[in-house]
């Protein structure tokens, strides 16, 4: 097992992304202020918000949807690709996010959306995506630069909220999401590098030393689990899962049965304090059974009293594990080497 001590953190964390995760608060309120200084003009929006990126820009937007819930009165969508869905009209307001500015998938859902006459705001640091909306008058909330974009999810997620109330899509909730990102802070500094040895981000990484993660959620829970997954991808550089009940009840269950002769898997259930009664009966059953099947199984708590203080809780959670599981295998955190020749490979096709 790796060594997750702070010395082993600074000799490996050569990039320091372990102060970009403990900033997490500090985007979060960075954020709201770079929204109102974009000046943008409310416009009612009757068929939604669609909020259009891929990898962490995507995952603000789940996480936004997961956030509004049921106070959402219109389609909070998140697309993912180069296309938009069928029922973007003029009537529904599309987030281009893009943090690089440089994506492809989300210039051409840029200039689809374009086509079929939305309306557009983009999200990002610059690039053609900048480029391209300001020459078509299209307004632009401005990120930072010097972060991964995995690291920028405090921004792409307050950008999606604040998006979603100015086309009507849901109520502003400018306070909560102040008062969430105090929440966090005790939380950075208890589970960061130079918090406790025995913290709950570290103690889970030893137990998943040498596993395969499959994460599950359901409701509020089933947009991190998806979160959890793609940092300690990115993060690790080893393959993780995430799934979502009730759906995986009624397949993924039985799966479980072969799990343990084909790899070493574990299962972390993520649980939320204000789940339905019924959800939270299948997360307990399905730790059960899935248990019996001789997988290791782990449990994590949502802290927090608003929904958003307890989602971005296992958002922090999350991010701190997968630095963790990086360091335990000796990983630098922050390089993608796989993703650089993609994308290299990818513009000689």
């Amino acid at each position: 097992m790796g060594d997750l001590s702070l010395e082993a953190t600074q000799s490996l964390d050569a990039s320091n992304m372990a102060a970009d995760i403990a900033a997490m608060p500090d985007h979060i309120r960075d954020a709201l202020w770079r929204v109102e200084s974009a000046a943008i003009e409310p416009v009612d929006s009757p068929a939604g918000l669609i909020v259009a990126g891929m990898g962490g820009s995507a995952a603000g937007g789940m996480l936004a949807d997961a956030v509004l819930g049921d106070r959402a009165s219109r389609p909070v969508a998140v697309s993912r690709g180069y296309m938009l869905p069928s029922w973007t009209s003029s009537e529904t307001t599309v987030l281009c996010s893009s943090y690089s500015g440089t994506t492809e998938e989300t210039l051409a859902a840029f200039e689809a959306a374009g086509v079929i006459g939305a309306r557009r705001i983009v999200a990002t640091t610059g690039g053609p995506l900048a480029e391209m909306a300001r020459a078509e008058n299209v307004p632009v909330i401005p990120m930072p630069a010097a972060l991964q974009p995995r690291s920028a999810i405090g921004y792409t997620l307050v950008a999606s909220l604040e998006v979603a109330a100015l086309c009507g899509a849901a109520d502003r909730i400018h306070t909560e999401i102040d008062v969430a990102a105090a929440h966090m802070e005790p939380l950075a500094a208890e589970w960061g590098p130079s918090g406790s040895p025995d913290g709950e981000a570290r103690e889970l990484a030893r137990a998943l030393d040498g596993r395969i993660p499959v994460i599950i959620g359901a409701d509020a829970t089933a947009a991190i689990a998806y979160r959890w997954k793609t940092q300690i991808n990115e993060d690790a550089e080893i393959p993780a899962f995430n799934s979502e009940l009730p759906e995986a009840d009624h397949n993924e269950i039985v799966g479980w049965a072969g799990a343990e002769e084909l790899g070493k898997f574990a299962l972390v259930v993520l649980g939320d304090s204000d789940s339905h009664p019924r959800e939270r009966a299948r997360l307990d059953i399905t730790a059960e059974l899935v248990a019996q099947a001789g997988i290791p199984v782990h449990r994590v708590e949502t802290r927090g009293e608003t929904r958003i203080e307890r989602i971005l809780s296992l958002v922090l959670l999350g991010d701190f594990l997968a630095y963790y599981l990086a360091i335990q295998r000796g990983v630098d955190p922050t390089p993608v080497k796989a993703i650089d020749e993609l994308k290299a490979r990818l513009s000689q096709a």
